[in-house]
């Protein structure tokens, strides 16, 4: 199990990350959608024991997400692993957010302008105008998390989402969709009240996007009104 492995891999990268934590009991109640062949990179383990380490969420729920890998993983306030599940993420490879790109129409949205911006965003459940409640990670560029729908069926996305290749996953307009099973089992629980969500740059630095999380590597000598939810 990939979130077996994680927890390992998270106390022996920060000891205090994993102390008081049960392996047995978090393997039975985490949910672990990822293809089994896939590995959680080094990057994500050691940002999940910085974040848990410092208290960067301030005892919030957190996800990390992983454009490259198409992957999101999903803790607790207290760094217990929740869940992992492929996702799917923005169409166009970049971690910048276009000017005025929120206020228009997902068909006026340019192709070169469907991306998931990168960077550490605070979000919450609230309403949309075209999806219900959802989740948004960063309401100010209408990215937020939601199950997959069938939608246009010439897009695939739950056959994306069953993919393998990471590459097959870059289909929405900016935001993040999950399967509904790890929705509503992992994401809708877990950040009932809000959370913090990382989300890894693929064009930009790592440094400029998590400036503090970079230096702290360095110090310790580590390796280097509504709006329509983009979907």
């Amino acid at each position: 199990m990939i979130l077996g492995a994680l927890l390992c891999a998270l106390a022996f990268a920060n000891p205090a990350v994993a102390a008081d934590q049960e392996p047995v009991a978090q393997s039975e109640s985490a949910v672990d959608l990822l293809p089994p062949d896939q590995e959680v990179s080094d990057v994500v383990i050691e940002l999940a024991g910085w974040i848990v380490a410092t208290r960067d969420t301030e005892g919030y729920p957190f996800a990390i997400m992983d454009k490259a890998a198409a992957q999101i993983l999903v803790f607790d306030g207290d760094g217990r692993p929740r869940g992992a599940a492929p996702g799917l993420f923005g169409s166009a490879i970049g971690d910048h957010t276009a000017p005025g790109v929120a206020g228009l129409a997902l068909r006026e949205i340019p192709g070169r302008d469907r991306t998931t911006p990168a960077g550490r965003f605070i979000g919450g459940f609230g309403p949309s105008i075209d999806a219900g409640r959802v989740l948004w990670v960063d309401y100010e560029s209408a990215v937020s998390i939601h199950p997959t729908a069938t939608g246009v069926r010439s897009e695939r996305r739950p056959q994306r989402l069953a993919s393998p290749e990471p590459d097959d996953n870059r289909i929405t307009h900016g935001c993040i969709n999950v399967a509904p099973e790890f929705y509503e089992k992992v994401i809708e629980p877990v950040f009932a009240r809000g959370g913090v969500f990382y989300i890894l740059p693929e064009k930009d630095s790592l440094a400029d996007t998590f400036p503090e999380f970079v230096q702290s590597r360095a110090t310790a000598g580590g390796k280097s009104g509504k709006k329509s939810a983009r979907r």
